[in-house]
Order: C-alpha cells, then sequence, then structure tokens
C-alpha cells in the first residue's frame, strides 16, 4: 500500500506492507540514519521523531506516519547534532542518530535565544542533568561513549542552546590538558616560536619500524597525490578506537601539512600494507610508527629534490602546509609542484624523524574525528548502509549442536532460498521481506540435535575437570617445568563469567561473486586473514578473493564479523553476479557470536614486615584464541562448520606466548621477593569462546588488585601505602598511582584504588571509584578518577576517550553482565535478557594524562577493564565491609558475598 508523508521537510511517498515497522521505508528512501539495533525498542538506535514525538522506528507500523511528519538525524542540523561532533561524543558511532534524536527532542521546546537576546521563550528552563540521563534512558551506547555524549549535551544546555558550543569543548580538552603531574612545564623542551630550519627539527634517526622492513616500498604507505592531498595506507582498521585520526596526526605532523590534507585509506586486501589484526591496542605501536618513518623519508626526499630546484641545501629550507621557502629565495614551491617520488623506491634504512619539542599537532589541541560527522549526521558510515541487489538473512538452527532434517518451504522469485548442508539463508531486493521471509523458513524447518554431555555441577566444578594443562610463567612466557609449591597464610579466589562482545548493531557483511572473483566488504579486524580464510572454505585461489574493511558497530575482540563475512559469501556464490547484504537479528548476535570466556583465579600470598613475602597465583580458563586464522589447524567459523561438506574448528590449545590469552598480565606489577604463576589451560568449554578486549587482563588484574587490598586490611596498612611499598622499582607506575589519588583527594570514604599497566608494558592507568550501596544491594558508581601514562600522547582527546569508553564499559562488565546458557548453549537473546549500563548507571569522572613526548606511544585502549572491577571492588569494601570476589556484582552476588 502506498503512503505519504513528509520526510525532514520533503514531501514522500512509498510503498508499505501490512505490519511493516517504519524503519524499512525510511531505509528504502535511502535514510540510513535511522538504524536496527534490536527490533524491540531496547537500544534507542531506530528512533524519529513523529509530528515532533518520539517513536521507535523498528516498531511503528509504517501506514502510521500517513499525513504525518517524519524528523531523523540526517535532518537535524541542530545545535545538539554539532555539539555531538564538537566534543568528539562518539566512539564506533552506531547510537548517534537516535541519541541526536532524543537531545533534540529535549532541547527543542526551549528555543534558547543567543545569551545577548533577551528574546528566549517565557519560562523556558534549561534541561538539567537528571533530564538530559532520563531523555537518554531508552538508549544504549555499547563503546563507552556515555561520559563524552552527557558532557556535550550539558555544554548545549549551559551555552544556551548550541551558542559557544565549540568553545565549551575547547575549554573541556583544555583542562583534561592542563593535568600533567609526572612531566613539569618547566621540564618541557620550549616549542620554537617560529619556523626553525631542517637541522634543528629532525631528531635523531631511529630503527626502520617492522612494518616498514616487511613492506618497504615507500607508496605502499604515503604518497604526494593532486590536487593538494597526502594519502597514507595503513592495515589498521576504525573500530570505534579513533586510530585513523591518530594516524592522520602523526602523518600530517611528520609532513608540516594540515590534518584536512591527510587522506587516511584503511585496510584493503592488495592494497594496504598487510598489518594483522587491529588487537592488543596495537596500532599506534605499529602502524603509527611506520606511517611516521614513511613521512619522514617522503619530506625527506621531497625537500631535497625542492633544494636542487632552489640551489640551497636542504636544511635551509622550512615546511608550511606543504609550502616550502629558504632564506633569500622568492620562489616558493610546494609538494604538489615536484615531480613525485617513483613508486617503486624502497627504504632499507631509517631517517631523522621530527622531534617531540617542535610538534604542532601530536599531543596538542582538540584533533576532531574524521570518520565521526558522517556518523552523527546519519550519513552512509557502516557496512550495513551498502548499496546492494539483494538482503540477505541465516535461517540459524535452534543452537550450534543442531542439523537440519529438512524445509518444507518455497520462495518465489524475486525471492531465493540458498541450502547448503545446515546452512541456510533467505535473500530478497527488499529487506523487510527478506526478514520475513526468513521468519518463515524457520518456522517450516526441521533439525535434530546431536548428543551433548551435560555440564557436570557449576561451572568452576567443569573448569577443574575440564584442566588440561598447567603451565608455570617464566618471564611471562607458559612453561613445561613442574610448578613450585610456595606455601602461603592469605588466600581467595575470584572469577568472572562468560561475557559477551554485544555490539550494538548485530554483524553485517557484503559480498559479490562476479567473474570467478569473491569480493567481501567486512568489519571484520583481519581483513588478510579472512581473505585466506574464505579461500579455503570456498575453494579458491587466494588470487580470486579480495576484502575490503568497512566499518560496523564497536565489536571489543573477535565477534561476529567473520562469520558473517562468510554467510554473505555463501548467498553470493549461491547467486552470482548480485550484490548481497547480509545482516544478522539481535537474536543471532546475542546466541552465536563467541564469548569473553569465563575465568577462575585463585590466590595466595604471605606477609612478612608489612609487605608481600610469598605470592601464588593459579588462573584457569578456556581459550581467548578463537579467531579464523591460516596458520589454525581447523576453520573457526559458524557456518563452515554447517555446510554439505563441513569443516572442523580448531582444537582449543593454550597460547605459549608472553602476555597472551588467558595468562595476560597475570603477573604482577608489583615486585615480590617470591612469586609463582600458573597458568591453568581449560578445554571442553560449554559455549564458543575468543578473544574479547583485554583477554585474560580483566579478571586477572581484578584478582590481583582486589587481593592486594585484602592484603593491605590484613597487614593494617592503607591500601595505597601498601602499593606503593611494592611499586618502588617501577616510577612511572608510582607516578600514575599518585595523580589518580591526586586527582581523586584520596580514599576516604567509600572508595576504593586499583592500578594496571596492560600486558606489562603498555599503558599504565590507575582508577580510583566512590560507590554507594543501597539496602536492595544495587551498587551505584558515583564518581571516577582516572589518570594515565602511555607514553608520548599522539591524539589527546582520543586517547581520554579511549580509556574513558573502556572504564564505562568494563565497569558495565562489573555490574550486570553474565551471559545465561543451557545444554544447547546461551539462552539470552535481547537487552532484556543481558541487561548492560544505560546513562543513568555512568558517574561522572575526571581523567588526568601524563604525558612522556620523549617515549614512544603505546596502547591504551584496554588498560582499564581489570582495574575498574578492582576497584569496584574495594570499594564495595570499604562502603559496607563485604568483599565481593565473583563478577558481576549483582544483588544476588553481594548478598552471596555477604553471607559467606
Amino acid at each position: 500500500m502506498p503512503i505519504a508523508f513528509e520526510l525532514n521537510g520533503v514531501a514522500r511517498e512509498v510503498d508499505v506492507q501490512q505490519d511493516e515497522p517504519l524503519l524499512y521505508p525510511l531505509r528504502r528512501l535511502g535514510d540510513v540514519s535511522v538504524r536496527y539495533g534490536c527490533g524491540a525498542e531496547q537500544c534507542g538506535a531506530c528512533r524519529v521523531l513523529v509530528d515532533g514525538q518520539l517513536a521507535f522506528a523498528c516498531t511503528m507500523p509504517a501506514q502510521d506516519a500517513q499525513g504525518r511528519s517524519v524528523e531523523t538525524a540526517a535532518g537535524l542540523d541542530s545545535p545538539v547534532r554539532r555539539a555531538l561532533l564538537d566534543f568528539n561524543a562518539g566512539q564506533c558511532g552506531y547510537c548517534l542518530p537516535g541519541i541526536v534524536v532524543a537531545a533534540e527532542a529535549l532541547f527543542r521546546p526551549q528555543q534558547f535565544a543567543p545569551a545577548n537576546c533577551r528574546r528566549a521563550r517565557k519560562g523556558a528552563q534549561a534541561p538539567t542533568d537528571a533530564d538530559i540521563r532520563a531523555a537518554l534512558a531508552p538508549h544504549l551506547c555499547r563503546c563507552g561513549a556515555h561520559p563524552r555524549i552527557l558532557r556535550a549535551l550539558a555544554a548545549c544546555r549551559t551555552s544556551r542552546y548550541g551558542g559557544e558550543v565549540r568553545q565549551a569543548a575547547s575549554r573541556s580538552c583544555e583542562r583534561t590538558r592542563a593535568r600533567r603531574p609526572v612531566v613539569r612545564a618547566s621540564e618541557l623542551p620550549t616549542r620554537p616560536q617560529g619556523p626553525a630550519c631542517e637541522s634543528c627539527r629532525r631528531g635523531p634517526a631511529v630503527s626502520l619500524p617492522p612494518g616498514l622492513r616487511a613492506f618497504p616500498r615507500l607508496s605502499n604507505w604515503v604518497r604526494i597525490e593532486a590536487p593538494d592531498r597526502v594519502v597514507a595506507h595503513t592495515g589498521k582498521v576504525e573500530i570505534g578506537q579513533g586510530i585513523l585520526t591518530a594516524l592522520r596526526l602523526i602523518v600530517a605532523e611528520e609532513l608540516d601539512v594540515d590534518p584536512e590534507r591527510v587522506v587516511i585509506e584503511t585496510a584493503h586486501t592488495g592494497r594496504t600494507p598487510n598489518e594483522g589484526i587491529t588487537a592488543g591496542s596495537m596500532s599506534l605501536e605499529t602502524s603509527g610508527a611506520a606511517l611516521r618513518q614513511a613521512a619522514a623519508w617522503l619530506r625527506r626526499l621531497l625537500l631535497e629534490r625542492a633544494a636542487a630546484e632552489l640551489g640551497v641545501g636542504p636544511e635551509r629550507i622550512t615546511v608550511e602546509n606543504g609550502i616550502l621557502t629558504a632564506p633569500g629565495i622568492n620562489r616558493p614551491l610546494d609538494y604538489w609542484q615536484l615531480e613525485a617520488v617513483p613508486a617503486d623506491f624502497e627504504l632499507s634504512e631509517s631517517t631523522a624523524e621530527k622531534r617531540p619539542a617542535d610538534y604542532r599537532l601530536v599531543g596538542v589541541g582538540h584533533a576532531p574525528r574524521i570518520d565521526l560527522a558522517a556518523k552523527v549526521r546519519g550519513e552512509p558510515a557502516f557496512v550495513h548502509d551498502l548499496p546492494s541487489d539483494l538482503h540477505a538473512r541465516v535461517v540459524r538452527p535452534p543452537s550450534m549442536h543442531h542439523r537440519l532434517d529438512a524445509i518444507a518451504a518455497r520462495i518465489e522469485l524475486p525471492g531465493h532460498l540458498v541450502v547448503n548442508g545446515s546452512f541456510v539463508a533467505v535473500a530478497h531486493p527488499d529487506e523487510f521481506t527478506a526478514s520475513r521471509l526468513a521468519e518463515r523458513v524457520r518456522s517450516r524447518a526441521r533439525w535434530h540435535a546431536a548428543d551433548v554431555p551435560a555440564m557436570a555441577g557449576t561451572l568452576a566444578d567443569h573448569m577443574r575437570k575440564s584442566e588440561t594443562a598447567a603451565l608455570p610463567l617464566d618471564d611471562g612466557k607458559p612453561t613445561e617445568r613442574p610448578a613450585r609449591d610456595l606455601a602461603t597464610t592469605h588466600h581467595a579466589t575470584y572469577s568472572r563469567p562468560f561475557l559477551m562482545h554485544g555490539s550494538l548493531g548485530p554483524s553485517a557483511a557484503w559480498a559479490l561473486w562476479q567473474g570467478g572473483r569473491m569480493l567481501v566488504r567486512s568489519s571484520s579486524q583481519g581483513i588478510e586473514f579472512l581473505k585466506a580464510m574464505l579461500a579455503k572454505v570456498l575453494g579458491l585461489e587466494l588470487e580470486q578473493v579480495e576484502v575490503a574493511h568497512s566499518e560496523g558497530a564497536g565489536c571489543y575482540g573477535h565477534n561476529g564479523a567473520d562469520d558473517a563475512a562468510l554467510d554473505a559469501a555463501l548467498v553470493a556464490r549461491a547467486l552470482p553476479d548480485q550484490a548481497i547484504l547480509l545482516q544478522w537479528t539481535r537474536a543471532d548476535e546475542h546466541r552465536f557470536e563467541p564469548l569473553g570466556p569465563a575465568m577462575q583465579v585463585e590466590l595466595g600470598a604471605s606477609i612478612e614486615s608489612g609487605a608481600v613475602s610469598h605470592w601464588r597465583h593459579d588462573v584457569r580458563g578456556f581459550t581467548h584464541s578463537g579467531r579464523p586464522a591460516p596458520q589454525r589447524r581447523g576453520v573457526d567459523m559458524l557456518a563452515a562448520w554447517l555446510m554439505d561438506e563441513p569443516f572442523e574448528p580448531t582444537p582449543p590449545q593454550p597460547g605459549r606466548g608472553a602476555e597472551s590469552g588467558l595468562h595476560r598480565n597475570a603477573l604482577p606489577l608489583y615486585e615480590f621477593p617470591n612469586q609463582e604463576v600458573v597458568k591453568r589451560f581449560c578445554t571442553a568449554s560449554p559455549l564458543r569462546t575468543s578473544s574479547l578486549r583485554s583477554l585474560g587482563a580483566h579478571c586477572n588484574v581484578f584478582a590481583i588488585e582486589s587481593f592486594m587490598d585484602e592484603l593491605a586490611q590484613a597487614a593494617k596498612v592503607a591500601p595505597d601505602e601498601f602499593r606503593r611499598r611494592h611499586l618502588a622499582h617501577d616510577p612511572r607506575a608510582l607516578a600514575v598511582l599518585n595523580a589518580a589519588l591526586q586527582l581523586a583527594g584520596g580514599l576516604d570514604g567509600p572508595r576504593g584504588v586499583a592500578i594496571a599497566r596492560y600486558k606489562n608494558r603498555q599503558c599504565c592507568a590507575a582508577v580510583v571509584v566512590e560507590v554507594a550501596v543501597s539496602d536492595a544491594a544495587e551498587v551505584l558508581v558515583r564518581r571516577a578518577w582516572i589518570a594515565a601514562d602511555a607514553g608520548r600522547i599522539v591524539d589527546r582527546d582520543g586517547l581520554t576517550n579511549q580509556l574513558e569508553g573502556g572504564f564505562v564499559q568494563a565497569l558495565s562488565w562489573t555490574l550486570f553482565e553474565e551471559v545465561s546458557f543451557d545444554t544447547h548453549g546461551v539462552t539470552d537473546t535481547d537487552w532484556n535478557d543481558y541487561p548492560i549500563l544505560r546513562f543513568s548507571d555512568v558517574p561522572r569522572i575526571e581523567t588526568t594524562l601524563l604525558d612522556h613526548p620523549e617515549q614512544q606511544p603505546v596502547g591504551a585502549g584496554e588498560a582499564l577493564q581489570g582495574p575498574t572491577s578492582a576497584a569496584v571492588a574495594n570499594a564495595i569494601f570499604a562502603a559496607t565491609g563485604i568483599r565481593p570476589r565473583d563478577l558481576p556484582f549483582n544483588p544476588a552476588n553481594l548478598r552471596r558475598a555477604a553471607a559467606s
């Protein structure tokens, strides 16, 4: 049936089906700001204004829009939308269009006039903080961008509905920037007031980064491209961490051009360097180092050519925004006038890079996120938004242990049914029709379940019974030697449950099989690995497969992105010459994605003279390494296990590398005279597991930092002082601890503290939290103070955003999250079954950054997962005397802790 309505002020007409939600015709009309997240009014990603009133487009029947006015984020060029941009208020950004709509509904009735105007509407009052949180109550943000979003809207309020919002964002950045207690201003090198000669501005040569040794051709990394552009390539991908913005700053800084002139092209097989997986907070250390050195080489070559043309030495030339000048020479050149660097030029040695003392961009000021504008405006920004010929949905079995018997369903053209063994999918040109067809096929499919042994006893019992290896750590690496028996007097056991990635936008992928080649667009964190695995499963040569990264909703590790890519490729191969856009449902995402594994940590210690004399750490759990990878024995992709000729998954094996998987951060940050740390690897996980943000570091640090508080109590020493006694060997960690405590004003009251250095070599972060615990055993974290040392700061705003986002996401794990499951798998299917933190649960957060320009930058995105859980546990003890050791700290677990 046709309906006519007004969409963002423009008369539109569209055909809709009976009971079709408004979300689908809006997207058919090209408005992709309205996003599918849950289909059940639980996440807010689809919200719109209908005649000025908020509505959920995922459930509102489209025919109810007849004759009405519909507004979406795509049409709301309003102060609230601009405020979110000014504050870089987002990470992956999938949630932002819905939040724009909710904020607009909150602020619009005021119709604030500018601050210097006296004609503001009579009786208009600015929304309070409570009003803002209430307005965002229906909205979820999985990345932890809540603090930024709340600050942006608060600034919008205090600046009288948008006036001076950009200045407010800058002032907020400056306040964070001012807190740098480790390096005093008098100790920093003086930044030059004007252009300096080239020889004065370059530091000593550095070693050639591994990425450049593997891919030495300069044009693989950076090149000059007319008109007025610098193109840089990276094999790393944007997953909400802001890495493209940071890399652009590095290249722009080294070349002395404005960042707006630098274009970052991200991972695409055959076009960008193979930099493996974007994981482990390594992008700045690896891709950043390679691009910095490549840009330094490009600058050197361009200056040498300019020197030859101008007849002066390169050291006399200065560069400003790509324009080259020399004293006494009235002939300006720019990069784009010079002859291009040969495409086959290869680097065999390093060259000098700019001295940090001369940075104009890196670590300075407020860098706008280059990927955020399109997301806030609701433009096509995600793999979910790619144009296609057919929309596809997978018809999932009841569990991963079920196999197909038969399907009593036929689909008429232009629809399609694809069956390959127990892999079943439908496709149709219309997205809503594809979803309905999937439901119809699901209702007419018969499955049988394989025999799956029930888990004996509790999860803790099962983990002990399935333990297959006890591997003591030497220098951080698991070994085969026998574990030493250290007698200890204080003991405690800590645990965490299975956890979801829970991306706000369910996994999706795009695929096209044409001319004997498979092109896939995926939000995978490892497109090169994905290419090899697709070739293996599809029986193709590597040259026949091309994979390009396209952003998805935040994933935080190995979620369903790779699985969705294979799903889409299987449908595309069955339906050649048609572009396939395949998307999972919310229930699929919850039930079939790989999970963060459950863990258990047993600790023992002895105290002598107020300090730890003996320390024992036993960490037990399932694999954190389930990514599809060509070097693994099996094929670790969901659809590959269901095909006519199925592949077998890789049997789980304990990782042997330093600081990997289960034993990441099992070695304490502290120095103890006698310690033994043992990795106890378990097989037979009842659920599919893989990497989740910070891997084993989350539970290991939670346990270590909780136990340090318990030991401090036993030694009758203040928790902060007890930590200091064991950190004398690490002055930078001591400085971080002291900075967090100074920012918080100490530990008096219901407060807890925790600290860790991620992987014992990357970002060192400490957090202090203040809690309140209700009579109903509900925990509210009221305030949080964060201090961090990530070496040289590249993108100050982005670093703060990542630290605070990691804290908020870890706070959600700490207070709410726990996967429910039975013999056949996960039983949670939506956000009601698996609740996560909402805007009402976010504390006030203050962050201070300890800048070390003389050091290389290190990864920070996973630094706060463990410290957050431990600091909350320690604060609960300070508030109540109850020592919680089992995550999450929900009322049931707190009551059990109190009873024990």
